[in-house]
This record gives structure tokens, sequence and C-alpha cells, in this order.
């Protein structure tokens, strides 16, 4: 598979234009016109990592964190990073970075822990944007009209609000010539046929766009299906960074952070609150999240979970009667690997690996 093919699929349900401004994200270093068979992931590249790749005959190293980041003004072997990209385009290995735009797009790093704890009434907890709509019309024999409506619901096509299965049809005349070499579903090869059609018109979100355009395909009885997409002005659901909801149940703060201790393999976590004080509602931003302690508070949640709480956002959270839960910048961020390796493992007939480095570079005495 061409990596340009592999990256227009992986974009379309992590866009890029999701990414915050000063991020850097997408196609760092390499060529999208060539093959890749084997895929690394990990949440960061550094010098180890592209050893490992080499060693390990990838072709493309997905990372969480971006490979380049700072700007850079020279390429050369004397500086760290430029040794690093001299030694990826000498073995042919790409690398790309998905960052924020995977924080905040639907089955990124926030919705894992979402579902993780089971929280209920999910919400955004700092909206960006909104998701993009589109209008999908496809053109059916009336004997195949059912079949095809079933195959765009059942893929996730036309909710609206608390309704689901909708569409609208029209009924008309469809015409086309098979040519030499088409084996049609009606009709004769250079001869023009008349079909009685009915265009069947439903609303997609961009998030499975490509999955109701396939399923739609496969339902269809014709060779070549005839369909129109129309991007729409009005908008999705919300879009953004961090996530709160309820908990199943009320618990103790300590109890809170035992569950995530478990789930996470974290041996120890840095708290700010009560341990005995009881908790229901819950904000989660990975990574660096601790700037949003306010906005959390102001959502009505009793804890954030997060990293990098430094010492003075510590103290205001105790002036508001806020808690915080401070896994570590690498411990909400971890589990990126295994996301990803799924995703593709399920998405993609391309062999994929986790990278074995540990890329944690605190330890604890």
């Amino acid at each position: 598979m061409k990596l340009k093919s592999f990256i227009k699929k992986i974009e379309q349900k992590y866009p890029l234009n999701l990414a915050y401004d000063w991020d850097n994200v997408g196609l760092i270093v390499g060529d999208s016109e060539r093959e890749v068979k084997k895929i690394m992931v990990c949440l960061e590249a550094n010098e180890k990592v592209v050893d490992e790749a080499i060693n390990k005959d990838i072709d493309l190293i997905i990372t969480h964190h971006p490979f380049i980041f700072s700007k850079l003004k020279k390429v050369t072997t004397l500086d760290l990073k430029g040794k690093l990209i001299h030694k990826l385009i000498k073995s042919n290995i790409s690398i790309y970075s998905m960052h924020t735009n995977f924080d905040i797009a639907f089955d990124g790093l926030n919705d894992y822990f979402v579902e993780m704890l089971e929280l209920e009434s999910v919400k955004i907890l700092d909206k960006t944007s909104s998701e993009n709509l589109y209008k999908l019309a496809v053109y059916v024999p009336k004997t195949h009209i059912d079949d095809v409506r079933i195959a765009l619901g059942n893929s996730g096509a036309g909710h609206l609000g608390n309704y689901k299965d909708c569409s609208f049809t029209t009924e008309g005349e469809g015409r086309f010539k098979p040519c030499d070499g088409a084996n049609p579903y009606i009709g004769e090869t250079n001869a023009l046929e008349s079909v009685h059609e009915v265009k069947v018109e439903t609303i997609v979100p961009q998030k499975i766009l490509d999955k109701v355009i396939s399923s739609m395909i496969k339902s269809h009885p014709y060779e070549e299906v005839a369909y129109d997409l129309y991007k729409l002005e009005n908008k999705g659901e919300a879009i953004g960074l961090g996530r709160y909801g309820k908990l199943k149940s009320k618990m103790t703060f300590k109890d809170l952070g035992m569950i995530l201790k478990e789930k996470l393999d974290i041996k120890h976590l840095r708290v700010v609150g009560e341990l005995d004080s009881v908790v229901s509602k819950v904000a989660i931003v990975t990574g660096s999240g601790a700037d949003m302690v306010k906005k959390a508070y102001k959502s009505g949640c009793d804890v954030l979970i997060t990293g990098d709480m430094k010492y003075h956002d510590a103290q205001d959270t105790l002036d508001m009667g806020m808690k915080v839960i401070d896994c570590g910048h690498f411990d909400t961020e971890k589990v990126f690997s295994d996301i990803m390796f799924d995703y593709i493992k399920n998405e993609f007939d391309i062999d994929v690996i986790k990278s074995d480095i540990n890329l944690n570079p605190f330890d604890i005495i």
C-alpha cells in the first residue's frame, strides 16, 4: 500500500485540521509515493526507536509526539535531530505524527479513558470546533432500495439527534451504456439502457464517511456505483480537547486513584485533594492538561485526571476546592501505541508492531 493512500484513510478518522495551530502533525519525514509494508507505532521517536526501526525493517514509524516540533534551521549530522533525520532518509523510513488531532478526535486518547472509567453523559471539556457533516446521495435500482438503505443505516449514516435511519428518496430514470470490458448488472454492452432508479439521500458525519461509503458500495448491485457527496454548512457533534462525565457510581477520591493505578499499571500517583472525599464527576485531559483545571471546575467536575501538574497550580487547585490526579505525562499517553496498533490491525492489510523501547524518561528511586 502506498504511503499516501494509508495517510488519506487515517486522516479521515483523525483529521489534521483538528490539531492546534502550534502543533506539528502529519507526515514529518518521508516520501508519500513509497510502498508501506511494515509499520511501528510508539509514543515518540528517539535514537533508540529509530535504530529499532532500522533493525526490524520498518517502513513507517507512527508517533504521538511530533518528531519535529521546534523550528529547524539546519539538518546536519552534528545535531541530534539532524542525525536522526539522515538515518531515517538513508534507511527509507518515514515518520508520521498525530498529536493534538489524536487527542481531540473521536476514539482518541481522551475517549480511551472515558471507556476505561465507563463514564456516562460524556461531554467535551474545551470545545474547539464541530464535526463536519456530509450529504450522501446514491442512485439505486428500485429492486435493491431496501438493501442499500439498511446498509447505510447499519454503518451509522442517517443519525439526526435522537433519530436514526433517516433518509429521503426520489424516483427517476437512470441511463447508461456499458462499454467493452464492462460486466453490467443490467443491460448489454454498447447498448443504451434505461432503468427505473431511486435516489437515496442521507446524512453522514465525517468520522465514519469511509465506512459508510464502503458499506454502500458492497450492498449495491452495480459494477460502478453512481453517488454524490456534498459537504454541509450545518455542523455535527462538538469537537475539542478533554472529556468529562459521571462515574457509574460515587466513590472516594482514593478509590478512583487506585482504579487508575491498576488499569494504567502505574506504581505511583500524585494527587491533590482529600483522599476520603467523595467524587462522582470526572474530567480527563491526557498529557499536559493542568491548565484545564479551571474549566473542569466550572463544568461541575470533582476531579481532573491529567499529567504535569506544577506546584503553584496544585495550590490554586486546593484553594478552589478541586481535586487532581496527576498520572504523569507518559502514563496518560503510553496507551497511544495500543490504540493505534489495534486500529491499523483491524483496518489495514499491513504488518504492524509496537515499539519495545521504554520511552519514559523518569524513574522513581
